[in-house]
């Protein structure tokens, strides 16, 4: 009896001794993940818990969220309210007025992050969120550096960055795109009369195009003053009608279109310059692409598993290809990933002259418009 118990014995401690060994070796195998990766887990884990986020945006990113975040991350509930910057904005502030602090984060343009929250105080930091590799390394992004959109570079995180070559819609039966090579050239007299305008005293895309003008170096007020005194420009309010006017030849350029996009896939003989393809180069701005944080956030965890998830490879594929869908024209400024989803009037070019138009600039659209007001004046075309 005493080998098969001594035989015993031996079997349990050599039983033991290699569980032992098998559980040290698993918690070195846990505790050699990277730290970053421990963090994201703990994370996502503490976002599950909470369960919901709430994300006010433009309606380009509802079905990102929808359609991609929902179902990667199902056990976060995402509610979305989708409009324009100042009606969000609004609401923003009039539920805080009422000391209801429902919203996680904002996602739109950037604009009213700027001049409304910003100035309210009422945002807190990106950075602290960002936690995956792929998104804190600044190696991959434009210029290589994060950007952001408000005076501390802090607060309104710029993951767009979209050009534009002053908003000019072209006929493409009138023009031939190969002889405009600088925007100075639409002050030729062979153009004279054949220009058309939205009213450059209401906010739109002409307001974007407009400052453009005023801060390009080899453009500023004097362009913009001759554009308005010289050209016999024509100033319409319908949107329709200048697309109308256009695609008829009425007029052979258009300045602050909208839609035209829809125009073209119609069929019409529409085009813009592309970025780039111009002398004096393209504005880059975020029409859509900013993102900000709120204080108070109800579900703070969820919030920076949004913010990794959206600025990471996948989110930013994910929301490039959303665009091609619905026709957006939006680039990201993510460097790393196809930008083939992209369309080219929408695509930054490398080595292309581009002026990043700062959203604090829009406090220079009065004296823009004055100047506007009075090359109009004096040229019989009073505003």
């Amino acid at each position: 009896m005493v080998k098969p118990i001594r035989f015993v014995i031996v079997t349990i401690y050599t039983l033991v001794f290699c569980l032992g060994f098998l559980l040290q070796n698993f918690s070195i195998a846990a505790d050699s993940r990277p730290a970053w990766q421990a963090e994201w887990e703990k994370t996502v884990k503490a976002a599950e818990e909470e369960g919901a986020l709430v994300i006010y945006m433009t309606q380009a990113f509802e079905p990102v969220f929808r359609d991609t975040f929902q179902k990667k991350f199902p056990k976060i509930k995402v509610t979305m309210a989708t409009g324009r910057g100042p009606e969000l904005s609004q609401r923003v502030m009039s539920e805080r007025r009422a000391e209801k602090f429902a919203v996680d984060l904002y996602i739109s343009g950037n604009i009213s992050p700027l001049t409304v929250f910003h100035r309210a105080k009422i945002l807190e930091p990106v950075k602290p969120l960002l936690l995956l590799p792929e998104v804190l390394d600044t190696a991959a992004w434009y210029e290589s550096k994060h950007h952001y959109d408000d005076p501390e570079n802090r607060y309104i995180f710029v993951f767009e960055g979209t050009p534009r070559s002053g908003e000019i819609t072209y006929n493409t039966k009138v023009v031939n795109p190969s002889e405009i090579k600088s925007y100075w050239d639409l002050l030729s007299p062979k153009w004279k009369g054949k220009i058309v305008s939205v009213d450059p005293l209401v906010s739109g895309p002409i307001s974007a195009a407009h400052i453009f003008f005023y801060k390009q170096p080899d453009l500023g007020a004097e362009f913009l003053r001759r554009l308005h005194a010289k050209t016999d420009i024509a100033i319409v309010r319908s949107n329709e009608q200048m697309l109308d006017w256009l695609s008829a030849g009425k007029y052979a350029f258009g300045i602050g279109a909208r839609d035209v996009d829809t125009a073209m896939m119609q069929g019409l003989p529409l085009m813009q310059f592309l970025p780039g393809s111009l002398k004096e180069g393209s504005s880059v701005t975020a029409y859509n692409g900013t993102l900000s944080f709120f204080n108070r956030a109800p579900h703070p965890n969820a919030a920076k598993v949004a913010v990794n998830w959206l600025l990471s490879r996948e989110g930013q594929t994910a929301w490039l290809e959303s665009n091609q869908k619905t026709g957006g024209l939006y680039d990201s400024l993510r460097e790393d990933i196809s930008k083939e989803k992209v369309s080219e009037r929408a695509r930054r070019i490398k080595g292309a002259k581009f002026l990043w138009l700062n959203p604090a600039w829009i406090d220079e659209l009065d004296t823009i418009r004055d100047i506007v007001k009075k090359a109009l004046a004096s040229a019989g075309k009073a505003k």
